[in-house]
């Protein structure tokens, strides 16, 4: 098997198909980017174990994938099998998901000792401490909370929300509310007669720093935040 293709693997009835695809637009067709199948698969061909070359008997198409055209089989196994990464792929996307994984943990909890989020580093080597696995294809939420309880294990974490009363002048109100929405909920908002914005918004504990910087950005440091007891 040339290097520059990779395997989409599927299994039925314990029959094992095989079928070579592109790597990179492989990825991309499995991570739900629009790419034509015939873009992706590298030969028209189904295998019973592609690295040994030995194909699919037409027979076993017709049984398996109501089918004798090896392209339509191909296209069933791109669709319903599982792609096997290059080392380079899986590393990659390990650390993407790692980095979103870290990035939730760090903007939903504190440090109950200081109020304060810990860094991503300090995440990430507690991470590494409790030898935490991560799935590049699984949802970084919900691997977000199976990490959180291994790492409470050595790391002190406590789920915290604000709510904060925010004022903006009239100038900046526009762009200011897209900004408080990306950050948490509106829970009461409220439009003066000259456009000025008064809200309360509930946020995670652990992004109130980087609102308030960004509000501070937009308002050139006009905007009035007060964290509400």
């Amino acid at each position: 098997m040339s290097g520059k293709f990779t395997i989409v693997r599927l299994t039925i009835g314990g029959e094992h198909f095989e079928i070579l695809v592109h790597p990179d637009a492989a990825l991309g067709y499995k991570m739900g980017k629009k790419i034509e199948p015939s873009q992706v698969i590298a030969v028209d061909e189904v295998y019973s174990d592609a690295s040994k070359g030995l194909r699919v008997s037409t027979e076993k198409l017709m049984k398996y994938f109501q089918t004798s055209d090896m392209s339509k089989a191909a296209e069933i196994i791109l669709k319903k099998g599982e792609l096997q990464l290059t080392s380079e792929q899986r590393r990659k996307l390990i650390e993407d998901k790692k980095k979103q994984i870290i990035s939730i943990i760090s903007k939903n909890y504190v440090d109950p000792k200081t109020g304060l989020p810990h860094p991503p580093l300090r995440i990430e080597q507690a991470m590494k401490e409790v030898k935490v696995s991560i799935d590049p294809f699984k949802d970084a939420e919900e691997q977000a909370k199976i990490v959180i309880e291994e790492l409470r294990k050595i790391l002190p974490l406590k789920s915290e929300r604000l709510k904060v009363m925010v004022k903006i002048p009239s100038q900046y109100a526009p762009q200011a509310i897209g900004v408080l929405k990306s950050f948490g909920e509106i829970l009461d908002e409220k439009w003066g007669s000259d456009g000025s914005l008064t809200t309360i918004i509930e946020i995670p504990a652990g992004v109130h720093s980087a609102l308030l910087d960004k509000l501070g950005s937009i308002t050139k440091g006009s905007a009035q935040a007060s964290i509400m007891r």
